[in-house]
C-alpha cells in the first residue's frame, strides 16, 4: 500500500505554488526553529485529496509512534510511585501520614515553573537532541529511587524527576501541533494522550510481574520497579535521537514538494487565516499579544480543572481498589480495564469532535460523566452503602470522564491561537497552569479519610466543574469574537503598522476561532 506520495504526484499537486515557495526560500532564514511558514499568494482550486491523504499518512507514521513512546515511559516513571506504594515502599520508607503526598506534591513545583522556560529553549534546537536529553535524565533518577533509603531521599528525588520532566508535554504539544490542520489535531491528540492510560495499565501490569523479584538480589521488590523501568527509558533516550522528527521546514523524511504541499495545506486552514496570522518574531509587541490573551489564560483554567481527575486516578486509584478488600497484586491488575475502557472513550469522542468541528460540548460531557461517578464514591458511608463491584463501576465512570477532557482542552486552546512564539508559550502556560491539579491531586487524598475520601471526591468535583465554567467562558467568548470579526469590526486592526501586523497571530482579523 503506497503510503508514501511520489515526487512526481506531489510536485503535480503543487506547481502552482512553487513560485510563492521559491519566495519564502530566498527571504532571511529564521534559526532552526518552528515557523507557521505559508507561501504569500496561495493557488486558487483544491488540492489533490488522494495526495494530501498520502502525506499526513507520512507524517504520521513519521511523528507519533516514538513519540507515543516517550510520553508513555514520562508517566510511567511519574506515577510508578503509586504502583510501589502498596508493594511495600510505604513501611521501609516510613511513609506514615502525609508523607506520601508531599512525595507526590514536590514533583509538582519544578514541573509548573520550568515549562515556559523550555518551550523557549526547545525552539531554538533540535528536536530529537533536547527530548532525548531529557529522557536520560529523568530515566537515571528515576534508577536511582530504586535504591533510596530514606524519605528525604525520596524527596529529592522526586524534585529532580519533575525538573526533567517538565518540558516534555508542552514541547510535544507544539512540535505535532506544527504538522496538522486545526480539525486534523484533535483525534490525533487523543491517541496520543492514550499514552497516560497505556502508561497507566502497563504500570499496574509491571507491577504486578515485577513483585516476583522481591528479594532477588537482596532488594525489595518495589525497588526493581524503579530500576527496571528506568533501564528501559534509558535504552530508549538513545534510540529515540534517531526517530525524532525535526521541526517541518527541517525535517528529512519530507521531499520538498511534500514540504510545499504541507506549507499550502497550513495556510489553507482557516479561510486562509495560517497565511497571515503569524508570529515570527519575539519582541516586545509579541509578549504584549501572548500575555494579555485572555484564551491562554482561560484555556488554561480548562486544562487544570478537568485534569484533576487524571492525577487522582494514576495516583491513587491502586490504593483505592486495595481498600475494596482485593490483594495488592489484585488491585493492580484491575487497574487494567478501567484504563482500557478511559482510552476507548478518549478516542471515540476525539473522533466525534474532529468530525463535527466541535470542542465545548464534548468537555461539559466528559464533566458530567466523571461527576455521577464521584457521586456515587461519595454516596457510601464508613460503614459500607455500596457494594464493591458499585464502587468499582464508579471508578470506571470517573475515569473515562475524567481522561476525555484533557485532551480536548490541550488540543482546543492550540487550535485557536497562531504564530510560532503563540503557539510556543501558550502551550507551555497551559500545561504550567494546568498541572497546579497535580499538586492539588497529590493531598487531597487523606488517608484517615479512608474509604469515604470526601475531601478528594469533593474537590475533585469542584475543579473538573470549574473546568467546565472556564469553558464556557471560552466558548462564548470566541463565538462572539467570531461574530465581530465576520461584521468586519476588528477591520480597523489592519491599520497597524506593517511589523506589528505581521506578528500579531490570532489577533488577526481574519483569523476564526475552533468553538
Amino acid at each position: 500500500m503506497p503510503f508514501d506520495a511520489s515526487e512526481e504526484e506531489l510536485t503535480r499537486d503543487v506547481e502552482s505554488g512553487s513560485a510563492a515557495a521559491a519566495m519564502m526560500n530566498e527571504e532571511k532564514e529564521l534559526p532552526p526553529s518552528p515557523v507557521d511558514t505559508a507561501p504569500a499568494g496561495l493557488p486558487d482550486g483544491p488540492l489533490d485529496v488522494h495526495a494530501e491523504r498520502r502525506l499526513l499518512r507520512k507524517i504520521d507514521l513519521h511523528v507519533w509512534p516514538i513519540l507515543f513512546v516517550i510520553y508513555v515511559l514520562s508517566f510511567l516513571d511519574r506515577i510508578n510511585i503509586s504502583n510501589a506504594r502498596i508493594q511495600g515502599m510505604a513501611e521501609d520508607l516510613e511513609l506514615y501520614g502525609n508523607r506520601f503526598n508531599i512525595a507526590l506534591f514536590v514533583y509538582f513545583v519544578p514541573y509548573i515553573l520550568l515549562e515556559v522556560p523550555s518551550n523557549m529553549i526547545f525552539t531554538k534546537v533540535r528536536p530529537a537532541y533536547y527530548l532525548s536529553f531529557l529522557m536520560l535524565s529523568w530515566a537515571i533518577i528515576n534508577m536511582c529511587m530504586g535504591f533510596v533509603a530514606t524519605y528525604e531521599g525520596l524527596v529529592v528525588l522526586r524534585f529532580f524527576l519533575g525538573t526533567f520532566e517538565a518540558g516534555v508535554m508542552p514541547a510535544i504539544v507544539y512540535l505535532t501541533s506544527m504538522y496538522y490542520q486545526r480539525h486534523e489535531f484533535q483525534t490525533r491528540i487523543s491517541f496520543f494522550f492514550c499514552s497516560t492510560v497505556i502508561g497507566g495499565a502497563f504500570g499496574g501490569l509491571l507491577a504486578y510481574a515485577i513483585a516476583n523479584l522481591n528479594g532477588y538480589t537482596g532488594l525489595a521488590g518495589w525497588r526493581w520497579i524503579f530500576i527496571i523501568e528506568g533501564l528501559a527509558t534509558v535504552i530508549i533516550a538513545f534510540i529515540s535521537i534517531f526517530l525524532i522528527v525535526d521541526w517541518p521546514d527541517h525535517c528529512t523524511f519530507l521531499s520538498p514538494a511534500e514540504k510545499s504541499l504541507l506549507q499550502l495545506r497550513l495556510a489553507r486552514d482557516g479561510a486562509g487565516a495560517g497565511a497571515v496570522a503569524r508570529m515570527d518574531t519575539l519582541n516586545a509587541y509579541a509578549y504584549r499579544r501572548i500575555l494579555t490573551d485572555w484564551k491562554v489564560w482561560a484555556g488554561a483554567v480548562v486544562y487544570m480543572g478537568v485534569g484533576i481527575t487524571g492525577y487522582a486516578t494514576t495516583f491513587f486509584m491502586p490504593t483505592i481498589l486495595r481498600e475494596f478488600g482485593w490483594t495488592a497484586s489484585a488491585a493492580q491488575v484491575h487497574t487494567i480495564p478501567v484504563y482500557a475502557a478511559s482510552a476507548v472513550g478518549m478516542v471515540t469522542v476525539a473522533y466525534l469532535s474532529d468530525r463535527l468541528k466541535h470542542r465545548y460540548g464534548f468537555i461539559i460531557l466528559g464533566c458530567t460523566i466523571s461527576t455521577v461517578g464521584y457521586v456515587m464514591l461519595l454516596s457510601q458511608n464508613n460503614g459500607g452503602g455500596l457494594s464493591s463491584d458499585a464502587k468499582y463501576g464508579a471508578m470506571f465512570l470517573v475515569s473515562v470522564g475524567g481522561f476525555i477532557c484533557p485532551p480536548m482542552a490541550l488540543a482546543w486552546l492550540s487550535n485557536n491561537v497562531s504564530g510560532h512564539w503563540k503557539r510556543a508559550f501558550s502551550s507551555a502556560i497551559q500545561v504550567a497552569l494546568g498541572n497546579v491539579a497535580g499538586i492539588v491531586a497529590a493531598v487531597i487524598f487523606r488517608e484517615q479519610e479512608s474509604p469515604r475520601y470526601p475531601t478528594g471526591y469533593g474537590t475533585s468535583i469542584a475543579f473538573m466543574w470549574l473546568g467546565s465554567l472556564a469553558a464556557t467562558v471560552l466558548f462564548l467568548g470566541m463565538w462572539v469574537e467570531n461574530r465581530k470579526r465576520d461584521r468586519g469590526v476588528r477591520d480597523g486592526r489592519l491599520g497597524c503598522p506593517k511589523e506589528e501586523l505581521e506578528n500579531m497571530g490570532d489577533w488577526h482579523p481574519s483569523f476564526r476561532f475552533t468553538l
